[in-house]
């Protein structure tokens, strides 16, 4: 039977993203989006709030374990406040995330710890390639076990500061199937090319990387022996992206709602108008419909049924719903939607990307 009710804990969590969101990343959006920066602070102040060791058992330094539905609840808010900086703050999930659902005993003692410290991790994942209809479960970047090393073949894209990393988490072929190796940064062969401006999300830095006879021991195997399992990763990704997106959709809604109430057009508010109160409405429907098809099948995954499908359908739904809803915010403003005195025409070019950021949350 799924509950609706957030506990205690999950209600105190999701007011104190929002009340960061508030007050750290609404200030600063539009900056960090012409700067192409994310402000070094308010990442640090949002890395203090420890979303990541609140997903991190207590033996390897964390305070919680994984819930994919207390994820989305926050995610939710950090879409709210701003994409492009929540995408950096998150970058370390990438890594520390599937570690911590299939590392080994060793992999999680000798990396999560570093996860859950006062400093902002330099740790990050490339799994997207740069190819025509990309597909996570068949990759052309190879892993090929020569004695006690892996050999690490291939080309990714969208690989978020990638600049700076430490560590990353590569995903590549190995026999048949998708695996993931970790990798130190300063590995030979590994070549970080030029930043990737993306339509929208500009606070968040993406480059191509090339990895050439990169060489690691068997034992960076992600989970060892037993491996991951590609399609609970990706459920969890999917599951994330379409929270975010619900939260970029939610202020597009808000703010072509307060407009409408305020806008006086032949003596009365445009909200009165038909075509704009219908508009409106159908944002708030499709808003709903997404979160309740999110917070079904995070229930599944916490309760370790198989939701693959459920999360497939909601990010599907959620890619759609984000795009309608901010275009329909940027129609409601009219002219001035279309000017970046108001902030719905970056969000609409947000909402385009949900559809391209496949692998580029974990939560």
């Amino acid at each position: 039977m799924y509950s609706f009710t957030m506990t205690s804990e999950q209600k105190m969590l999701v007011d104190t993203v929002h009340r960061y969101a508030e007050k750290q990343l609404r200030p600063v959006y539009r900056e960090a989006e012409e700067t192409k920066a994310a402000p070094e602070k308010t990442v640090q102040t949002g890395w203090e709030l420890g979303l990541l060791p609140g997903s991190i058992e207590a033996d390897y330094g964390g305070f919680g374990e994984y819930s994919a539905l207390t994820s989305a609840l926050y995610l939710e808010e950090l879409g709210w406040g701003d994409v492009g900086i929540s995408l950096h703050l998150l970058t370390p999930n990438l890594f520390a995330i599937p570690i911590a659902l299939f590392g080994s005993k060793k992999q999680k003692e000798e990396f999560l710890p570093d996860f859950c410290d006062e400093t902002f991790p330099r740790a990050t994942a490339a799994i997207v390639e740069p190819v025509i209809q990309f597909d996570p479960a068949d990759l052309r970047t190879t892993a090929e076990k020569e004695d006690d090393e892996f050999v690490i073949n291939g080309e990714k894209t969208m690989v978020p500061l990638a600049d700076k990393a430490e560590l990353f988490l590569v995903y590549a072929q190995e026999n048949g199937t998708t695996q993931a190796f970790i990798v130190p940064g300063d590995t030979p062969g590994i070549t970080v090319g030029e930043r990737i401006t993306m339509m929208g999300a500009h606070a968040l830095a993406v480059y191509n990387v090339s990895f050439k006879d990169v060489r690691v021991p068997k034992a960076n195997r992600l989970g060892g022996l037993k491996g991951i399992r590609l399609n609970r990763l990706l459920t969890v990704s999917r599951l994330n992206l379409a929270a975010m997106a619900i939260g970029q959709a939610k202020a597009a809604y808000e703010y072509a709602l307060q407009y409408a109430q305020e806008r006086y057009a032949f003596g009365e508010p445009i909200a009165h108008r038909q075509s704009i109160a219908f508009m409106l409405a159908n944002m708030a429907i499709e808003i709903e419909s997404t979160r309740m098809l999110v917070w079904e099948a995070a229930y599944k995954y916490d309760n370790n049924e198989d939701a693959t499908r459920a999360a497939y359908l909601a990010k599907e739904y959620a890619d759609k719903m984000v795009l309608e809803v901010t275009d329909a915010a940027l129609q409601v403003l009219g002219g001035h939607g279309y000017i970046r005195e108001h902030p719905v025409e970056l969000w609409l070019r947000n909402g385009r990307g949900f559809a391209t950021w496949n692998g580029l949350v974990m939560a």
